[in-house]
């Protein structure tokens, strides 16, 4: 068994498996993730406390599209199969994008199921995730990488049905420096002064019908956690955004889930430092289009 303390793990992932009564953790887990990647693994447990693993659930073949850069990983059930949508940097271009991988287990094998990523070829893209709206159809929200728009964005991209490709063009949905809470991010080798972070989006749907959007940037040089809801309840926005990050203490990249108990739980990764990333479980609650973290 292996703590959460004891877990180096960024962009965490949960997967509440309902038939076994237990929680599948997925997340970006090589010890060094800005360098060559190994691949994707995955930790097990009852009670988000204690996990068994990690279990490999992707390795790289030889001819793989990517070696480095192994990224945010998800797994979305979708018509009998699961889904794992994972940010790589391409060999034939230097540009990370999202790619969609396949499996009948969560256990894996993931294999690759896109023809490489199904981001824009010559895009920095990064933290794709699944989006099934109204009429059943499915997107890909993702993020145009703040490091080559300076101000990022969060694009949605209509997918094919069996998720092989992508249809027509992104839609820019809204940029970083929309959100009122986010500031640039400032680094010693940077040369802008506004580089805005879009990072880590995720979607989720209120009991009252509100569809919410999780999304991760900086405040004051820390990461943090923002929420962004959208005024139609599609897709296509338009997005207002909270005045306030749901998290600010140098944490996000953040997902929600329930609990078997019938709990709504917030997990991001904090700090936002490698190796010293771990999971964090964050009791929250929906009411009325708002999420609140409960004290």
């Amino acid at each position: 068994m292996v703590k959460n303390e004891n877990i180096q793990i960024r962009d965490p992932f949960i997967f509440p498996n309902k038939k076994e009564q237990k929680y599948y953790l997925f997340g970006s887990t090589d010890k060094n993730i800005w360098g060559p990647g190994t691949g994707f693994d995955v930790y097990i447990g009852e009670d988000l406390e204690n996990w068994n693993g990690p279990y490999p659930v992707f390795r790289p073949d030889e001819d793989f599209y990517s070696n480095k850069n192994f990224w945010a990983p998800e797994v979305h059930e979708y018509k009998g199969r699961y889904y794992m949508f994972a940010t790589f940097l391409r060999k034939d271009n230097e540009r990370r994008g999202t790619a969609i991988l396949v499996s009948d287990s969560l256990l894996g094998p993931f294999q690759p199921h896109s023809n490489g990523p199904v981001t824009p070829k010559e895009w920095f893209s990064l933290d794709g995730t699944l989006f099934i709206d109204d009429e059943g159809l499915p997107w890909m929200v993702f993020c145009h990488e703040w490091v080559q728009v300076e101000d990022g964005q969060v694009c949605a991209i209509r997918l094919t049905e069996d998720l092989k490709e992508a249809i027509g063009e992104p839609i820019i949905l809204f940029s970083a420096s929309e959100a009122p809470w986010t500031t640039p991010l400032k680094r010693p080798k940077d040369t802008s002064d506004h580089n805005y972070v879009t990072d880590g989006t995720y979607m989720f749907r209120e009991s009252n019908g509100e569809l919410l959007m999780l999304w991760a940037s900086f405040k004051n040089n820390q990461y943090a956690q923002g929420i962004s809801r959208s005024v139609s309840r599609k897709i296509t926005g338009p997005w207002v955004h909270d005045e306030t990050p749901i998290y600010q203490n140098d944490g996000g990249h953040g997902m929600i889930f329930d609990t078997f108990e019938g709990k709504l739980l917030l997990t991001l990764h904090a700090p936002n430092k490698t190796p010293e990333e771990r999971p964090l479980f964050i009791p929250v609650d929906e009411k009325n289009g708002s999420i609140k973290v409960l004290s």
